[in-house]
């Protein structure tokens, strides 16, 4: 569901108290009127990518600055909209922002899976501000999230060996532990789909038994503790024969003449 400017501000002002209305409102209809007559693959209109990247940062509480990047990231490579007009409207911080994600989106991918590490080296260098990958990993999480808009399966398959060789790790070395899963599952179901869906359904029979294998698991633990003299089925702390050395019991954590909770 695209949101409103309104309802994007409201929901930085939650975490930002310095956040600008007016600032998000400007970034929100230059983007949209930039981008307008602009399509994804989808159909849909392209702002409804941009403003989905904001709003995911939003999710993840960023800065103001990050989310009007995040509205403005496809401007000066898709439309006519320069750094200098960014710069004029917004400021110094914002157009040295949006330029490093559109410096970044400019990288020729030209050194193939086999050095895949040289280039997340080559993306963290390009970048003097982690705000500038942050807003590259969304976006590249939406273009995941939407990818069943393309229609070339030979594409959609170059665009998730990039993102598992390239983004995925990205995330994992920035501590983004969310966008790396989501980025390898998904990519993971565009190119071997039959395994994932295999690897699902034994997952979820799994875990459909755990009512019956925990009970078994833990019977077959008690009887291997008694059958080696290390439980009693009572807790130590009442019966000092158990508990010569005055350690807390293992079942409880009770001391000696303390009382049992498991009693």
């Amino acid at each position: 569901m695209k949101i409103t400017a309104s309802q994007l501000y409201k929901k930085i002002s939650k975490y930002d108290n310095i956040v600008s209305q007016e600032a998000i409102s400007k970034a929100y209809l230059l983007s949209k009127k930039a981008h307008s007559n602009q399509y994804r693959g989808s159909g849909e209109e392209y702002f409804t990518h941009p403003l989905a990247v904001a709003d995911y940062l939003a999710e993840m509480k960023l800065d103001s600055s990050t989310i009007i990047t995040a509205l403005l990231h496809d401007v000066v490579e898709d439309t006519k909209v320069t750094i200098q007009n960014i710069n004029d409207e917004f400021g110094n911080e914002i157009s040295r922002l949006v330029d490093g994600v559109t410096k970044l989106s400019k990288l020729d991918l030209k050194f193939g899976f086999a050095q895949a590490e040289n280039f997340r080296k080559l993306l963290l260098a390009s970048s003097d501000d982690i705000r500038v990958l942050l807003v590259k990993l969304a976006d590249r999480l939406h273009n995941i999230r939407t990818i069943d808009g393309i229609k070339n399966n030979e594409k959609k398959s170059k665009i998730c060996f990039e993102t598992l060789e390239i983004f995925a790790p990205l995330a994992e070395r920035l501590g983004i532990n969310a966008i790396q899963r989501e980025l390898e599952d998904r990519c993971f179901a565009v190119l071997k789909p039959e395994t994932r869906d295999s690897i699902l359904k034994r997952l979820k029979l799994i875990y459909s038994q755990d009512e019956l294998n925990i009970p078994y698991i833990t019977k077959e633990i008690e009887i291997l503790l008694k059958k080696n003299g290390k439980f009693s089925g009572t807790c130590a702390s009442n019966n000092p024969m158990l508990n010569k050395d005055g350690e807390a019991c293992g079942l409880c954590g009770a001391l000696p003449d303390e009382q049992c909770n498991n009693s």
